[in-house]
């Protein structure tokens, strides 16, 4: 890969026709679990896939390269990636979460604590008087997701990278919702980047997965290490498919957040629509700074309507092209009820500190026609 290529280019192109035993243009899949020693007490670069793997050291590097990170691990999940992270943390360090976050990495964080494995300081990063209260408590790490699912808040990923340097916080963000196509944090002072690559990066909904990229080598060799210990790397066939989906996200994302944006923008005009959640708006809170960080506001999207739970009912049964399912990033449109689904395992308390209600929706943006997209919500709402 020439040096200096741009995002586009390393995904379509990165380790393409480098197969040196037969030529093929497509890198090879690699299933084997195990490869020959080329002699007694010799070791070749690869023993055991567990440790390292080519069909996945081509996905974690494709990654890195396009995060600009000094390597990366392929996970079996995005919350193993997630977990990995925190695992590398001495007992009882603190952590400082969003209050909002993914309920999967609320579950996690929360059940950690309980086992009296780590601090956990659950807060709005968004608020600076907030944050300097969480400084206080020099903490080890700081967990960024931005954009925040599913309420899409936006945390200014330099000026707290910043500030965590105050106290030697490490800074880990959770790039899932809009991928290296359109916001790198490393480049914006984090130490750490987190992806479910069963979302936007595979783009297909048909792998689960997790990655993990530091800007430091030492870092990210340490974790490769733990990975590899207990056994969380991610599948050769896996990584295989993922990479495949790879190959197309600059286009991908880029086609489907044209409709999240006519989408939300039709949302906010809208008489049934109490609330719309898209960066992309001007009314958004976050809009400046997700101008000033982000390549674009991404295709994921909320809102909330007027009415209660049996108006969510009718507006989800009246839907035909959106399906009603959990995940996102594929290129199928999805709608997800938070409140009984992706975030049904978080406490009401916490739910409802978060802001997120009974009458939230979440959209998943996919490639289908922006009008037929249009159309179907249009109808929906009209059964509320």
């Amino acid at each position: 890969m020439r040096e200096g290529a741009e995002g586009r280019t390393i995904a379509a192109n990165n380790g393409i026709a480098t197969d040196a035993p037969f030529h093929s243009v497509t890198p090879p899949l690699y299933a084997s679990t195990t490869y020959a020693f080329p002699a007694f007490n010799e070791k070749g670069p690869y023993d055991y896939s567990r440790t390292r793997n080519p069909t996945r050291d081509l996905l974690a590097d494709t990654i890195a390269k396009l995060e600009g990170g000094a390597g990366g691990i392929i996970l079996s999940s995005g919350m193993a990636a997630i977990d990995l992270v925190v695992s590398q943390l001495t007992p009882n360090a603190t952590v400082v979460a969003p209050y909002d976050c993914y309920a999967g990495t609320y579950r996690l964080l929360s059940k950690r604590q309980e086992r009296q494995q780590i601090q956990v300081l659950f807060i709005d990063q968004s608020d600076p008087t907030t944050v300097a209260a969480a400084l206080d408590k020099r903490p080890a790490l700081f967990l960024i997701e931005t954009p925040s699912n599913p309420l899409m808040r936006i945390v200014d990923i330099q000026q707290i990278s910043e500030k965590a340097k105050t106290v030697d916080a490490l800074v880990a963000v959770d790039n899932t919702f809009l991928s290296p196509a359109l916001q790198k944090p490393l480049s914006l002072g984090a130490d750490i980047v987190i992806h479910s690559t069963t979302k936007y990066i595979n783009g297909h909904s048909d792998v689960v997965g997790g990655a993990v990229v530091a800007r430091d080598k030492a870092r990210i060799e340490a974790m490769a290490d733990w990975a590899n210990t207990v056994g969380t790397t991610g599948s050769p066939m896996d990584a295989y498919l993922t990479l495949r989906g790879i190959r197309t996200l600059f286009p991908r994302i880029e086609a489907q957040q044209e409709s999240a944006l006519e989408l939300a923008r039709f949302l906010s005009r809208h008489q049934m629509v109490k609330a719309v959640h898209y960066p992309g708006l001007g009314t958004h809170p976050g809009h400046d700074i997700a101008r000033r960080q982000q390549r674009g506001f991404g295709a994921m999207l909320s809102f909330e309507i007027h009415g209660d739970m049996s108006s969510v009912r009718r507006l989800v049964d009246r839907l035909e092209i959106f399906t009603l399912a959990e995940s996102l990033g594929g290129i199928e449109s999805l709608i997800a009820h938070p409140a009984t689904m992706t975030h049904a395992n978080m406490p009401m308390a916490a739910r409802t500190k978060a802001g997120i209600t009974d009458a939230l929706l979440r959209l998943s943006v996919g490639l289908e026609a922006t009008a037929d997209l249009r159309s179907d919500v249009e109808a929906a709402l009209a059964a509320t």
